[in-house]
């Protein structure tokens, strides 16, 4: 059985974009497993070997919302690499655009993950786990992590036993599990999965991927 890995994430912001929403931002209440798993693989990461799993969310701060405005731009980088200003005012800034986003604000959690093997590589099972909670520990990390947007800055660390989840409970509906196949089988393109989401006393249990009957995909009809 895999065993468990248990740290806390912290940020000032995060942003965890409902799919739904796809001009005005608008940030599901508590982290998407996929945006976890994103902070989890810039701590630790052997895509060829491994992927994380996201087990459990506890919310250890109460929510909390703010929203504002923020300039961004419509357009992407052309192959020239000529730079977009969003903040500028003159003639660059035509594909500029002020856009409503909705943030959670002083957010902190508690993940529990665990490393699922795709293959056996040059280090062993327990190797991985052992270089997993040493970067933990030393807090070290490939990139900066982040909470649902790159300027969303997560923090981490091991667990503060003390730290209680909120009282809180929500049944948030349907929400983004990822969006492409994480156990990366060969021949299959990347999709969208989702799953419905409940958060119990602070607490929101994530099933298995690979669990067809929670995780609803392409090729199950709701």
């Amino acid at each position: 059985m895999a065993k468990d890995i248990v740290l806390e994430i912290w940020g000032d912001f995060a942003c965890f974009t409902r799919p739904e929403c796809k001009v005005e931002r608008l940030s599901y209440p508590i982290p998407t497993p996929s945006a976890i798993r994103g902070v989890l693989n810039a701590i630790y990461n052997k895509p060829e070997e491994f992927y994380w799993q996201v087990k459990k969310i506890e919310v250890l701060k109460p929510i909390k919302f703010i929203s504002f405005k923020r300039n961004e731009v419509k357009g992407k980088i052309d192959s020239q690499f000529n730079v977009i200003y969003a903040d500028s005012t003159d003639d660059t800034a035509k594909g500029r655009t002020q856009r409503q986003t909705t943030m959670l604000k002083d957010v902190w959690y508690r993940i529990t993950a665990n490393i699922e093997i795709l293959q056996k590589g040059k280090i062993t099972e327990n190797q991985i786990y052992e270089q997993a909670i040493r970067r933990i520990e030393n807090g070290k990390c490939y990139y900066q992590p982040y909470l649902g947007t790159r300027e969303c800055v997560a923090y981490f660390g091991e667990r503060n036993k003390n730290q209680k989840p909120i009282n809180e409970s929500l049944d948030i509906g349907l929400m983004l599990y990822d969006v492409f196949d994480i156990t990366k089988p060969k021949g299959i393109k990347s999709f969208i999965t989702l799953f419905k989401a409940k958060m119990n006393n602070g607490i929101m249990d994530i099933p298995q991927f690979n669990d067809d009957e929670s995780v609803i995909k392409p090729t199950r009809r709701l």
